[in-house]
C-alpha cells in the first residue's frame, strides 16, 4: 500500500506489525491475561468479572429476546433513552435541554468524541489542548489534518487550568479547545476559577469547547461543574458523556452527545452516515439503568476505597509521588526522580507481573509519570496486591539502579 494512503493514520499502530503499549489497541492485553499479569491499564470497571447490575442484565436479555432486538433504532438514538437522559443532565449537570432536539445517541462516547469534532476541524485548523490528557484527542485532530497544539498542565499547580498558557498558543487558525473534564489521566476536577476563565477565553475568542466528561461520575474532592452549562457555553460547546465509566457497562458501547440545535442540526445530518445506529437491544437496557441508580453508590464506595489505599501505598515509595485522585478509578504516578517512566513500566510489567500504562502516551507532561487503573477486577484484595506488588518492584528498580552506579 502506497504511504500516501495511509497518510492521516500515520501518528498511529494497531500492533498488527509493531508493538504498541496503548491497552486497548490490538491484541496486546489478551496475551498479557493469558500470561497471569494484573491488567490495570484498561478503564473498563470490575474488568474482566461481572459489573451488570441485575435489573439492567434483565432487561438486556428481554429486549434481546424481541423481535426488536435484530432491527436498527433511529440513529439519532432511542427516544425514551433520551428523555431518561435529559432528566439527569437537569439534575446533576445544570442543563434544561430538548431531549428530542439536543441529545444524539451513540455507539459509544470514544465514536462520539470522533464525531464531536469531526464538523468542525479541517486541515490546518489549530487545536488546544490540556496536556496531558487523553491519547484519543489528539489522534483524532491528526486524522482530521489538524494540529494539536498542547497546552501544559502543571503539577505544582495541581493541574488546573491557566488561562495565560491558552492565551499564549492562540493564533488566528485556532478553531477549538478540547478538554477531558474531569481530566484522564491526571484525574483532575477543574474548579470554578479555572472553568470560568476558559469559558471567557472561549466566547471572546469566538472558539467551540469540545468537553469530555466520561468520568464524571464519581467526583470526590472538588464540586464538578459542567462546562456547557455556565454563562454563553451551552451554544459553542459540544459536550461527550459515556455510561462505560459511572455504570461499569463498557461492553454495551453506549454514550452521547449534547449540544445546541445548530450544532445538533450538523450532527443529526450525518449520524447515519459515521455513527449508524448505536445497539438497540443496549439502548433499552440502559433505559432501566438510568431509572434505578443504586447500584453506582456499592461503586463509588470501592472506588473511594482504592484511591486511598494506592495513595497510602504510592507515597510510601521513596522518591516517588502520587496526588490523591480527585475523580474516577485512576491515579497517575510521578517517577521522574527514579528514572524513564517508558522503563519504569516495562520493568513492572516482567518483575511485577502487573501492566499499567506509560505516560508518554498522554502527551506533553506524561513523560515520568504511569497511569493506574484502579477499577479493575470485582475483588479490591486483588487491586491492593498489585499495588503492593507494584510497590516492591519499584523498591527494587531503585536497588538495582544503585548497585550499578
Amino acid at each position: 500500500m502506497k504511504e500516501k494512503m495511509i497518510d492521516a493514520f500515520r501518528y498511529a499502530s494497531g500492533g498488527l506489525f509493531t508493538k504498541v503499549e496503548k491497552a486497548d489497541v490490538g491484541g496486546t492485553y489478551q496475551e498479557l491475561e493469558k500470561q497471569g499479569v494484573a491488567l490495570m491499564g484498561w478503564a473498563d470497571p470490575y474488568m474482566p468479572d461481572s459489573s451488570m447490575p441485575k435489573h439492567v442484565e434483565d432487561a438486556l436479555v428481554e429486549a434481546i429476546r424481541n423481535p426488536s432486538a435484530a432491527h436498527y433504532t433511529a440513529p439519532i438514538g432511542n427516544q425514551e433513552l433520551k428523555d431518561e437522559i435529559a432528566k439527569k443532565l437537569k439534575i446533576y449537570n445544570g442543563l434544561d435541554v430538548d431531549p428530542v432536539r439536543n441529545i444524539l445517541i451513540t455507539p459509544g462516547s470514544d465514536s462520539g468524541l470522533y464525531f464531536s469534532i469531526l464538523p468542525f476541524i479541517g486541515k490546518g485548523d489549530e487545536v488546544l489542548i490540556p496536556s496531558p490528557s487523553y491519547p484519543n484527542n489528539y489522534l483524532n485532530i491528526s486524522i482530521m489534518g489538524g494540529t494539536v497544539v498542547p497546552v501544559p498542565l502543571h503539577e505544582d499547580h495541581g493541574y488546573q487550568l491557566r488561562i495565560e498558557d491558552l492565551e499564549s498558543r492562540l493564533t488566528s487558525r485556532t478553531k477549538m479547545v478540547i478538554l477531558t473534564h474531569p481530566n484522564n489521566p491526571t484525574t483532575t476536577v477543574y474548579d470554578r476559577e479555572s472553568l470560568e476563565k476558559l469559558s471567557s477565553f472561549i466566547v471572546e475568542n469566538d472558539l467551540i469547547l469540545v468537553c469530555d466528561q466520561a468520568f464524571e461520575d464519581f467526583c470526590y474532592e472538588n464540586e464538578f461543574l459542567t462546562p456547557a452549562a455556565m454563562p454563553g457555553m451551552f451554544e459553542r460547546t459540544v459536550t461527550v458523556f459515556s455510561f462505560s465509566k459511572g455504570m461499569g457497562l463498557s461492553g454495551l458501547r453506549v454514550g452521547y452527545v449534547v449540544c445546541s440545535d445548530a450544532i445538533m442540526d450538523s450532527l443529526y445530518a450525518n449520524a447515519v452516515s459515521v455513527l449508524g445506529a448505536t445497539s438497540t437491544a443496549s439502548q433499552i437496557a440502559l433505559i432501566e439503568a438510568c431509572k434505578d441508580l443504586g447500584f453506582m453508590e456499592d461503586f463509588r464506595k470501592s472506588f473511594d476505597f482504592r484511591r486511598k489505599a494506592a495513595f497510602e501505598i504510592m507515597n510510601s515509595i521513596p522518591d516517588v509521588t502520587m496526588a490523591m485522585p480527585e475523580s474516577g478509578f485512576l491515579c497517575w504516578v510521578n517517577v521522574s526522580k527514579i528514572g524513564s517512566s517508558t522503563e519504569i513500566v516495562d520493568y513492572l510489567l516482567k518483575e511485577a507481573k502487573v501492566s499499567v500504562n506509560d505516560g508518554i502516551n498522554y502527551g506533553a507532561g506524561g513523560e515520568g509519570h504511569f497511569r493506574v487503573v484502579l477499577g479493575v477486577y470485582r475483588d479490591d484484595a486483588k487491586v491492593i496486591d498489585a499495588l503492593d506488588r507494584i510497590k516492591a518492584a519499584l523498591i527494587k528498580w531503585q536497588d538495582e539502579k544503585q548497585d550499578r552506579r
